[in-house]
């Protein structure tokens, strides 16, 4: 079962992250950096080998999340690349051997027949179903020995990053 995180405490060491930004010792907010970027590495490495391991590369295997995991089951080529953060040439390619494997589909769409989608097929999500299941009990062992400040420092750059805050409209509900 996942650890549960005071909602409070997170929210005052989000703000002491804060703070310490803007001090000359930011001791605080690189240690907190220092944590999330650890943490997600660490995952992220993971995630990787377990695609090595069933024989995808760990980018394109990151295309077919993010292909499945839109909005639509379906993006453009262009918005793969945005996506991952690549040459949309690049996302060419790796659309390309994802077709050639059977883990992808083009389609054309759009008034006009011009706009090219790319869905994954049952094999791609099977894969990706498939990496997710192995990988779980990896995260799992390195998760639960993270102690709980480790936890806490992580998220709340987290929070910093994509620039929000913890609060609660009642005091007795949950966060």
């Amino acid at each position: 079962m996942p650890d549960t995180i005071d909602a409070h405490r997170l929210e005052k060491r989000r703000q002491a992250t804060i703070r310490s930004r803007s001090r000359k010792d930011k001791h605080v907010y690189f240690q907190g950096v220092a944590n999330a970027r650890y943490l997600l590495r660490k995952v992220f490495r993971m995630v990787e080998e377990r695609a090595k391991r069933a024989r995808i590369d760990p980018l394109a295997h990151q295309a077919l999340i993010q292909i499945y995991g839109s909005q639509g089951k379906s993006l453009r080529v262009k918005d793969v690349a945005d996506r991952l953060d690549i040459s949309q040439a690049f996302a060419s390619s790796l659309v390309r051997v994802l077709v050639d494997n059977g883990y992808a589909i083009r389609s054309r769409e759009g008034e006009d027949k011009r706009e090219t989608r790319v869905t994954v097929t049952e094999a791609g999500v099977a894969l990706l179903i498939g990496i997710d299941a192995a990988v779980q009990a990896d995260v799992d062992a390195f998760t639960e020995s993270l102690s709980e400040e480790d936890k806490e420092q992580a998220l709340s750059i987290l929070l910093f990053y994509v620039g929000t805050s913890i609060e609660s409209s009642t005091s007795d509900a949950p966060l």
